[in-house]
C-alpha cells in the first residue's frame, strides 16, 4: 500500500506541472491567466479523477485480507493506467489553448481513451477479486466486487461516449462531461452495494418501545 500511495502522490504532483505563468506583456497578466482556463479545467478533472481512484483503491484494499502475485499485477496495472493521466491532461489543455478544432477533437478523444483504459484496468482488478474470494476478508460479501465491476464498466462506456461526443460533435461538450465522471465515482467510492445497505439501515423503522 505504501508503494501505491507514493505512486498516487507522484501522479498528482505531475499534474500541476502544466500550470505555469503565462507569457504575456506587462499589464496583461490577468487576461493571460484567464486565457489558460482549459489548463485549469483539465487539471481539475484529472486531479479529481486521481483522488477518486485513490479513494477506491483504499476502499478495495480495506476489504482484502491477503495479496497474491496475480493481485499484485492487477494493482500494478491500475497504477500504470493512472500514471498515464498527466500526459492526456497536458495534451487537452494545450490543444484547447491553440484553438485548433481538429486538434481539440483528437485531444478530447485521446483523454477519453485513457480514462476508459483506466476504468478497464479496474474492471480487470475487480474481476480478479471476484474469481479469488479467498483473498477477501471474511466479512466481505462477494457481491460487493460484482457491483464494483459494474461501476468500472459504466466508466468505460461513459468515457468512450464522452470521447465520441467530443470528437464528432463538439470538443467542449466532451470536456465538460469529464469532470462529472469523477463525481460519480466519488459518490459511489464506497461501492453501490454498501450505499444500498446504508440506505436500508438508515430507513429501517425503529424497534417498538
Amino acid at each position: 500500500m505504501a508503494f501505491s500511495d507514493a505512486i498516487f502522490a507522484i501522479i498528482i504532483t505531475l499534474l500541476v506541472l502544466d500550470l505555469g505563468i503565462p507569457d504575456v506583456p506587462p499589464g496583461r497578466l490577468l487576461s493571460g491567466l484567464l486565457s489558460q482556463w482549459p489548463s485549469y479545467v483539465a487539471y481539475l478533472a484529472s486531479y479529481s479523477y486521481v483522488a477518486v481512484v485513490w479513494l477506491n483503491h483504499k476502499a478495495a484494499f480495506n476489504r482484502i485480507r491477503q495479496v497474491d502475485r496475480g493481485l499484485h499485477w492487477m494493482n500494478l496495472l491500475v497504477l500504470f493506467s493512472t500514471a498515464l493521466l498527466p500526459f492526456p491532461t497536458i495534451v487537452v489543455s494545450h490543444a484547447l489553448q491553440e484553438h485548433n478544432n481538429a486538434d481539440q477533437r483528437v485531444a478530447i478523444a485521446f483523454y477519453a481513451l485513457i480514462g476508459a483504459f483506466l476504468c478497464a484496468t479496474w474492471l480487470a482488478f475487480y474481476h480478479y477479486l471476484a474469481r479469488h474470494p479467498d483473498l477477501l476478508k471474511d466479512q466481505v460479501k462477494g457481491s460487493f466486487f460484482h457491483v464494483e465491476r459494474f461501476r468500472a464498466l459504466a466508466g468505460v462506456v461513459l468515457y468512450l461516449l464522452a470521447g465520441l461526443i467530443g470528437y464528432l460533435v463538439a470538443p467542449l461538450i466532451g470536456l465538460v462531461i469529464f469532470p462529472f465522471l469523477p463525481v460519480f465515482y466519488a459518490l459511489t467510492s464506497a461501492g453501490l452495494y454498501q450505499l444500498r445497505v446504508t440506505r436500508h439501515i438508515t430507513h429501517r423503522p425503529p424497534p417498538p418501545s
